[in-house]
């Protein structure tokens, strides 16, 4: 198993609650303030279930996200670590992609988009 798994690096805010060979489904909780460790994230679909204020690093890039509840957004695979700025809990899904990335999704933007 990858050691940047989040379901590895970060158990107490993600868990499996769906896998088969095609994808993988996360769900993901935390609180105001809550830090992840670095993890990685195959390409994966995002479902807001709660809106919420954070923001997403990866070495010298951040970027802040501040999104609705019920939105859908697309993730690029990536590696970042992830922390609530906001006021309110974060709740969400990641429906990951196990099949391979297509050669022209290299460079992807760091967060949902």
């Amino acid at each position: 198993m990858d050691p940047y798994d989040p379901t590895i690096t970060d158990p107490a805010f993600y868990k499996v609650i769906f896998e088969n060979a095609r994808v993988r489904i996360l769900e993901y909780r935390d609180e105001p303030g809550d830090l992840t460790h670095v993890h990685r994230h195959p390409d994966s679909v995002m479902v807001t279930l709660s809106a919420f204020r954070r923001q997403v690093s990866s070495g010298a890039r951040s970027v802040e996200v501040d999104l609705r509840a019920g939105e859908a957004r697309w993730v690029g695979a990536q590696e970042h670590v992830g922390e609530n700025i906001g006021t309110t809990a974060t709740h969400s899904i990641f429906i990951e992609l196990k099949e391979p990335a297509p050669p022209t999704a290299v460079g992807s933007p760091l967060g949902p988009n």
